[in-house]
C-alpha cells in the first residue's frame, strides 16, 4: 500500500489516523499546520508530537515502536536511592517553566543542533500558561540545575526533554515526576523516542497499537484541581 504524507491545514486542526504514519522516516504521519494551542493538545490527546529542525515544514509524528517508562520498570538503582537519601537538591513543580525549556534548548551536552527552535519554545509556554505544558525543576543553592518538560492530558504525560548541569540532576527530575503521576494512578510516561539515558532509566519500546490503548486509558484519569499547582516535592526513595 503506498503511503503518503498528509498536508495539514491551518483551518483544519484534525489529525489523520496514527495507524497512517510512514514506516520510513518511522512515524512521520503529517507537515505543515501551525503550533497553536488547540492543534497541540488535539496531537497529544491523539498520540502525536511536532519534531522539526529550523528552517523545516512543522513535522508531526507518531512512531512504531513508542518508547515509554512503565512506573514499575523504572531504575531507581543503589546509587540513586542513596543520591535520593542525602540530596542537597530541592525539587519544585511549575516553579520555572521558561527556564526549564530554555535550558532544554541549549542544553551543554547537546552536541547537535536543537530541534527546540523559537516558535517551538513560544508554543509550549503558551501550552503551559493554559495549564497543558509542565515542568519539574531542581535546585542547588538556588540555582537551576536540572529539570524536564512535558504536556499532559488528563493521567497522559507526553515528556518533550530535560537537561542537567550537575550530576544525577535530570534522573531525580524524572523520578519526581514519576512519583507524582503515580500518587493519581499514572503508570507511565510517554517518552516518544528511545536514547541511552532513558534506557538506562528503564524506558522499553512498545507497539503503537499498545501505546495508543495504554494512552486512552490515562486519558480517562481525572486530575485533581491543584495537581499541577506550582509546589515543593518530595522524593520517596
Amino acid at each position: 500500500m503506498r503511503q503518503i504524507i498528509y498536508q495539514l491545514t491551518e483551518d483544519d486542526l484534525t489529525f489523520p489516523s496514527t495507524e497512517l504514519a510512514l514506516s520510513e522516516p518511522n512515524g512521520l504521519l503529517a507537515i505543515s499546520g501551525d503550533l497553536s494551542a488547540q492543534r497541540l493538545i488535539n496531537a497529544y490527546h491523539d498520540g502525536i508530537f511536532p519534531w522539526y529542525s529550523e528552517g523545516e515544514a512543522i513535522m508531526w509524528w507518531s512512531p512504531n515502536p513508542r518508547a515509554v517508562i512503565s512506573f514499575n520498570q523504572l531504575n531507581v538503582n543503589k546509587t540513586l536511592k542513596k543520591v535520593i537519601k542525602r540530596s542537597p537538591y530541592k525539587i519544585t513543580l511549575n516553579n520555572a517553566f521558561e527556564e526549564v525549556i530554555a535550558l532544554c534548548a541549549d542544553a551543554p551536552f547537546r552536541t547537535d543542533s536543537t530541534w527546540i527552535v523559537d516558535d517551538m519554545e513560544a508554543a509550549y509556554i503558551n501550552l503551559h500558561q493554559l495549564g497543558y505544558a509542565h515542568s519539574i525543576e531542581v535546585w542547588h543553592d538556588n540555582e537551576l540545575v536540572g529539570g524536564l518538560y512535558g504536556v499532559a492530558i488528563n493521567g497522559f504525560f507526553s515528556g518533550e526533554s530535560m537537561f542537567y548541569t550537575k550530576s544525577n540532576a535530570s534522573k531525580l527530575a524524572l523520578v519526581a515526576m514519576s512519583q507524582h503521576l503515580k500518587s493519581i494512578g499514572v503508570s507511565f510516561i510517554d517518552c516518544q523516542i528511545i536514547n541511552p539515558f532513558l534506557a538506562s532509566m528503564g524506558c522499553t519500546e512498545i507497539t503503537r497499537t499498545r501505546f495508543i490503548d495504554q494512552k486512552e486509558n490515562e486519558l480517562r484519569i481525572k486530575v485533581p484541581n491543584d495537581f499541577w499547582a506550582p509546589k515543593i516535592l518530595t522524593l520517596t526513595p
